[in-house]
């Protein structure tokens, strides 16, 4: 488990890396909505690792659970309960 920020300012809370390579993110929003925004870092992260990266999920405090782009979601906090 890793954080990452890069020179330019681009984050993503925690990056998990399994042993075999596949890599995934996940931000923490304090927020009830989320916007394409949002998902920055995580396309700078699936950008650059490629077919490695299985998903990147931005938990937040809304209800619903938000498609944004290929392995891409916004899921309610809820959801870890579920």
């Amino acid at each position: 488990m890793h954080h990452l920020r890069t020179k330019d300012q681009v984050e993503v809370d925690v990056v998990l890396t399994t042993r075999s390579g596949r890599v995934a993110g996940v931000e923490v929003k304090a927020g009830a909505t989320v916007g394409s925004s949002d998902f920055r870092g995580m396309r700078w992260l699936q950008a650059r690792t490629g077919a490695s990266f299985s998903q990147g999920v931005v938990l937040y405090t809304g209800d619903e659970v938000l498609g944004f782009g290929p392995r891409l979601w916004a899921l309610p906090f809820s959801a870890l309960w579920s």
